[in-house]
């Protein structure tokens, strides 16, 4: 079995933690079975590999997001890039036409399409696995989970069955996000939620594929370069809506759908994370600091604080779903991100009366035995001061052993990376215009061997 993780999204409902290159799937807010926090999607793999699925993980996502999955999976999953966004089903054919043309999987394949960011139980992959027997013993072309409704919600898709049962149901129709009075009646029918889970055969979506590709034996590099030709659409609009065979497994065990603060504030285990002092007076309220300064809540009730390089949210629990348009208004750089390599937080974004006076201040991570890739800027220079850790500095082919206390000044124009040894920090000091990370020219790197410096 292939299961293909859908990795998208800006993450605006839990702004300020998450932004548009740090969506809400990498926060590392959730509690792990060792004692320490995991992510999402961290969660979801590992609860993939416990199961008893047995399957490879390919993710699907955004080019801005690989260096964000590569540093909290490592090398264990294969990753499938969009070179533009345009929807969940451009998303799924790419990462099809992946398996079929990298990885030379045949098309009786079992691929199971599945979000990145559900808080699910065990009974979750066991239900997958029905899917999965589902599509095999041919029971329907496409197979979808269908959540069992806790509450006439109105934020999600409903699956109306041709009649209510045990096991696999075949679909009658589909209605998207429908009015509370609609949505109760959907319920009394035996409506599921859409959980946008997907199961088929391989070959069943390369054809559909193929309507837009022109053939199904083309390679991935082909149909990547021309991926505009796929429409901006939606996997359920595509395919689900339009499949004449089509069937349902039902979940009714663990399942959270974490977008927003007050439904990610059930799951945190603890209302206070980071550098947070609640005082006794002050009810279900829950805060979250990654900044450096203390945050203090004194007889606060039902609220959600969320403070991040990116900005400080307060909000009442009751208003978490209404963040997002005011999230859409603020034009800011995101001031922290997750790379392959490490971690960066923006310190300072200062602009002057004049572009020559316009810097920016950064604090780098590097991990151990990892490089910031070999590059150069045509805008701007940059001073790095090297506050703890060893590593080795490259700078137009000379490498130089650099620790606590040096200074390194490069000019625009030069080559420079830097290798960690031990966990490196530094302060980079950017001075230019524009100041974006766009301004970067990589180049192919062996890393040269140790030498005296």
């Amino acid at each position: 079995m292939q299961l293909i993780l859908l990795s998208g999204g800006s993450g605006k409902r839990l702004w300020p933690l998450s932004n548009d290159s740090f969506s809400k799937q990498f926060l590392r807010l959730l509690p792990a079975p060792d004692g320490s926090r995991e992510s999402m999607v961290q969660r979801v793999v590992r609860q993939i590999r416990a199961s008893s699925l047995g399957a490879e993980i390919t993710i699907a996502t955004g080019e801005g997001q690989r260096d964000a999955i590569t540093s909290q999976l490592g090398e264990s999953v294969e990753i499938v890039t969009e070179p533009e966004r345009r929807d969940t089903f451009p998303a799924i054919a790419l990462a099809c036409i992946y398996l079929s043309s990298r990885k030379h999987c045949p098309s009786d394949e079992v691929v199971v399409v599945m979000p990145s960011d559900p808080y699910i139980d065990e009974g979750y992959f066991e239900a997958i696995g029905r899917m999965a027997e589902a599509v095999r013993a041919g029971a329907a072309d496409l197979v979808l989970m269908g959540i069992e409704p806790t509450y006439p919600s109105t934020k999600y898709g409903y699956i109306v069955p041709r009649q209510k049962k045990e096991g696999i149901m075949q679909v009658e129709r589909f209605t998207e996000k429908p009015d509370a009075a609609n949505a109760e009646k959907l319920i009394g029918m035996g409506a599921l939620w859409n959980g946008g889970v997907f199961a088929f055969r391989l070959g069943y979506l390369l054809d559909i594929a193929a309507r837009y590709t022109g053939a199904k034996d083309r390679t991935f590099e082909s149909v990547r370069a021309e991926y505009s030709r796929f429409p901006k659409i939606s996997f359920d609009y595509e395919v689900a809506e339009k499949a004449e065979s089509v069937a349902v497994v039902p979940f009714n065990g663990t399942w959270k759908d974490l977008g927003t603060w007050d439904a990610l504030s059930e799951v945190l285990g603890e209302n206070a994370i980071g550098n947070v002092l609640l005082d006794p007076g002050s009810t279900n309220t829950h805060a979250v600091n990654r900044l450096g300064i203390p945050c203090l809540c004194v007889g606060t009730d039902n609220l959600m604080v969320a403070a991040s390089p990116d900005g400080i949210l307060v909000a009442d629990k009751s208003r978490c779903e209404d963040i997002k348009p005011f999230v859409a208004r603020l034009d800011n750089r995101p001031m922290f991100e997750e790379r392959r390599w490490g971690q960066y937080k923006v310190l300072e974004d200062y602009l002057g009366s004049d572009v020559s006076s316009h810097s920016l201040v950064k604090h780098l991570i590097l991990n151990p035995g990892k490089n910031i890739s070999y590059q150069e800027h045509r805008h701007r220079s940059e001073i790095w001061t090297f506050i703890e850790g060893e590593g080795e500095l490259l700078i137009d082919g000379q490498l130089h052993r650099v620790g606590r206390g040096d200074v390194a000044n490069i000019r625009a124009g030069q080559k420079h990376a830097v290798r960690a040894i031990t966990e490196l920090h530094f302060i980079e000091v950017q001075l230019g215009d524009p100041l974006v990370e766009e301004d970067i020219i990589r180049y192919d790197l062996n890393w040269p061997e140790k030498q005296s410096c």
